[in-house]
C-alpha cells in the first residue's frame, strides 16, 4: 500500500494544515513501531511547507533530548533538557517560536545557515516524550498559525498512538 498525501501548495498555510492534519493522522498507526509513525510526519511536513529546511523529533531519555526520525542536514544528536530552544521548550513544557535564532540565548546552532525555529513539546498524561523541532532559512518563518495546528498535530499524535514503550 503507497503512503501519499496530497499537498495544494497555492493554499494558505492555515488550509494546507487543515488539509495536512487529517492524511497524516490517517498514516498514523498503532500497530506499528513508534519510529515509523515519526518518520512518516517528518516526511509529510517537510514535503508539505517549502519554508521548511529541517524537521524531526527528539525524544527524552534521562534528561537528555536523543534524535529520531528526521528531514534535513544530519543535526545534533543530544541536546540537553534546558538547553537550546529544544531543551527549553521541553523543560517548560511549552512551544517556542524563535524569528531569528542568533537571538535566542544559547541557541544550539546544529544547522549554521538556520535563521528561524519552531519547537513543540511532545506531552502525554502531562509527561514530556520529546519535541518536535522545526528550522528555516527564512527569518520569523513560523508564526501563531504554525503553533496553533503543530500543536494540535502533537495532540492527534499523543491521542493515537500508544507510547507503553520506550521510543528510546
Amino acid at each position: 500500500m503507497a503512503e501519499t498525501i496530497t499537498i495544494n501548495k497555492s493554499l494558505s498555510e492555515e488550509e494546507i494544515y487543515k488539509s495536512l492534519l487529517p492524511q497524516i493522522e490517517s498514516l498514523l498507526n498503532h500497530n506499528e513501531p513508534l519510529i515509523s509513525n515519526f518518520a512518516n510526519v517528518t516526511a509529510a511536513l517537510k514535503e508539505a511547507f517549502d519554508k521548511i529546511s529541517w524537521v524531526g523529533f527528539y525524544f527524552l531519555k534521562d534528561n537528555t533530548l536523543f534524535i529520531g526520525p528526521f528531514q534535513g542536514k544530519t543535526a545534533c544528536t543530544a541536546i540537553q533538557m534546558g538547553k537550546g530552544v529544544c531543551g527549553t521548550s521541553a523543560k517548560n513544557k511549552e512551544t517556542i517560536v524563535v524569528e531569528d535564532v542568533d537571538k535566542f540565548p544559547g541557541h544550539i546552532a546544529c544547522d549554521a545557515d538556520s535563521k528561524s525555529e519552531i519547537v513543540v513539546p511532545l506531552i502525554k498524561n502531562e509527561k514530556v516524550i520529546g519535541v518536535l523541532d522545526i528550522d528555516s532559512y527564512e527569518y520569523a518563518a513560523f508564526g501563531q498559525i504554525d503553533k496553533k495546528y503543530l500543536e494540535k498535530l502533537l495532540q492527534i499524535i499523543t491521542g493515537k498512538l500508544s507510547f507503553s514503550c520506550p521510543v528510546l
